[in-house]
């Protein structure tokens, strides 16, 4: 076939079809243009609402989408298109990708759960899935975590929200434990007060909820003692390290032992 009879054939179609050509390129237009207006609003009243960013921007192009695929099909109906095979089609096809990504799909539904509820926020330190770090990006399918070491964690949003969440950020302050062990022949309230005067050194220790000072355990070789400060969730670690290096400073000072596991064997008869 030459081009002469291709746009002899062209020319004949326009001119019997015309009317549903225009038409359907005026369906297609003016609907484009409505669906990207009605899209925005919808975006627009969601952050009036104060709706998350991410959450926001995807409702926007998910509705932006699906209403230009009615308007496709409405065009295509225009020209004379058999749109019910079509959309027959289009079902099967949707239906197909949705078996083979269904993972994908958990992961993106766990993630649509996450932003809505928002059980965390970027910047809480938190353990998801085993993993723990510091949330740097709440995404559709993912969280972004960084882990202390500075190692990227990559944990997919269905293993997060199918698993316990555990926020150390949210509630402001933590409280820091340490069991001490002394020797059962030391002086146990000697050692309860070398370890009061150390905490009353450490000013980021907070007033309120007080501080814990007990015995807790007559163990094997010492006698336990749990050490619980409160502190505010930033200065946990520097508190913790701090209060274990000073606990066992004033305890040597101070003459008493922390004790560690000893056996005794005792041999009977001799070597003939």
């Amino acid at each position: 076939m030459d081009w002469e009879t291709i746009l002899q054939t062209i020319t004949a179609f326009l001119a019997k079809y015309w009317l549903q050509v225009v038409a359907a390129i005026i369906i297609f237009v003016v609907g484009r243009w409505l669906a990207k207006l009605i899209s925005k609003l919808i975006a627009k009243a969601m952050k009036r609402a104060k709706v998350d960013a991410t959450l926001t921007n995807f409702v926007e192009n998910l509705s932006y989408i699906a209403m230009l695929v009615f308007v496709i099909i409405a065009a295509m109906n225009k020209l004379g298109v058999d749109t019910a095979s079509f959309a027959v089609v289009v079902g099967a096809a949707g239906l197909a990708i949705g078996f083979a990504l269904q993972g994908s799909l958990a992961n993106f539904a766990a993630g649509v759960m996450l932003i809505i509820f928002k059980p965390f926020k970027v910047g809480d330190f938190v353990e998801l899935a085993g993993q723990k770090g510091t949330v740097k990006e709440i995404q559709i399918f993912n969280t972004i975590l960084n882990s202390p070491d500075n190692v990227r964690i990559v944990v997919p949003n269905g293993q997060v929200t199918s698993s316990n969440i555990m926020n150390y950020t949210v509630n402001g302050t933590r409280r820091v434990d340490l069991v001490v062990g002394v020797s059962y022949n030391d002086d146990l309230k000697k050692a309860k007060k070398v370890i009061e005067e150390v905490l009353a050194g450490e000013n980021r220790i907070l007033a309120e909820p007080a501080t814990t000072v007990a015995v807790s355990e007559l163990a094997d070789s010492s006698v336990n003692i749990v050490v619980r400060p409160w502190v505010k969730t930033a200065d946990y670690w520097d508190v913790y390290f701090n209060i274990t290096e000073g606990v066992k400073i004033a305890l040597d000072k101070n003459g008493i032992t922390i004790p560690y596991p000893q056996m005794d064997v005792h041999m009977k008869g001799g070597v003939s």
